[in-house]
């Protein structure tokens, strides 16, 4: 059994190749009570069971070496890839955790509980696993952050590069979006959520165009409606980019579950652009497009600049 590459809407997800043949034998984890700190990474600790985790981690995608340092230096990027996130106060909703992990089962015709008895064969946790899929997309969202802020395209950029390539001034696609939000209070997930995509997926039936969105919404119950106006393409939010560009103008996305409960994007309108503003964040999101596929892109960069200036115990 194949398990194929994981990639997630929400941030750039590590490339993911792992092989399971079918008569894997059980590899046994360490029991919690054994564990101890091995490594810590300013301040933060590393234990011996997550590093024999990440080993068998590291057999499941077929690395080769010293696969006990290899463990090592991995959960110690993790550890400050972390932190970079915690800094930038970007948070990922566990349903997405949750969503990648389902879709990375389904596309090896597995559910859930098979994923989870197949890693745990391996001496790997669905726990872990999730821990992986969690650290890979706060990791994409900081590295964009900080592309945004420390490279961003000015519109002189853009306009040099232009004239680099022809005067060719590349065009895009600007969208007029409203954002509806179907509220769930935090500590009322549990026994809301359920029902709040099903008044989401009604509401989405009977939309018809953006000027009756208010309308509707007020026949409902805590549900919010936003205009976010004019948003190019480079701009769109990862998490809604993919179902915006492939929903028709007058139609919504899908529903999908965030952290403040149950929201729909609807597409009021689109249209080409090609003005200098519109042309820099193209030239930005092609920067964007690069990271972890490349040994000097901005994701390594970034983590070389961590690496540099932290404090690192090896136990």
């Amino acid at each position: 059994m194949t398990l194929i590459r994981l990639m997630s809407g929400l941030a750039v997800v590590a490339a993911l190749s792992v092989a399971l043949p079918n008569d894997l034998p059980l590899r046994p984890t360490p029991a919690a009570a054994a564990t101890s700190i091995a490594i810590v990474v300013n301040n933060q600790p590393i234990t011996t069971y997550q590093i024999s985790e990440r080993e068998a981690f590291l057999r499941l995608r077929r690395e080769k070496g010293n696969l006990r340092k290899k463990a090592e230096d991995e959960l110690i990027d993790d550890a400050l890839k972390q932190q970079q996130a915690r800094q930038l106060g970007i948070q990922i909703p566990d349903d997405a955790v949750e969503e990648a992990f389902k879709k990375f089962a389904a596309s090896n015709k597995l559910t859930t509980a098979q994923l989870t008895q197949v890693l745990a064969r391996a001496g790997f946790s669905a726990q872990g696993f999730k821990a992986y899929i969690h650290t890979q997309m706060s990791w994409g969202q900081a590295v964009q952050a900080s592309l945004r802020h420390s490279e961003a395209v000015s519109e002189q950029d853009a306009v040099q590069r232009m004239l680099e390539q022809g005067g060719k001034k590349p065009k895009s696609t600007e969208y007029t979006l409203q954002q509806v939000i179907f509220v769930v209070p935090s500590d009322q997930r549990g026994a809301l959520l359920s029902r709040r995509k099903r008044e989401a997926e009604g509401m989405r039936s009977r939309f018809r165009s953006c000027a009756s969105t208010y309308d509707i919404a007020k026949q409902l119950r805590d549900v919010t409606v936003r205009d976010l106006g004019r948003v190019v393409q480079p701009a769109l939010p990862s998490m809604w980019k993919d179902a915006i560009e492939n929903t028709p103008v007058g139609r919504t996305t899908p529903v999908k579950t965030t952290d403040r409960g149950v929201e729909f994007i609807a597409v009021c309108d689109s249209r080409q652009v090609d003005d200098d503003q519109t042309a820099a964040m193209v030239f930005q999101s092609r920067e964007l497009a690069k990271l972890g596929k490349e040994k000097s892109g901005p994701d390594a960069k970034l983590l070389e600049k961590l690496r540099k200036s932290a404090r690192i115990i090896r136990k």
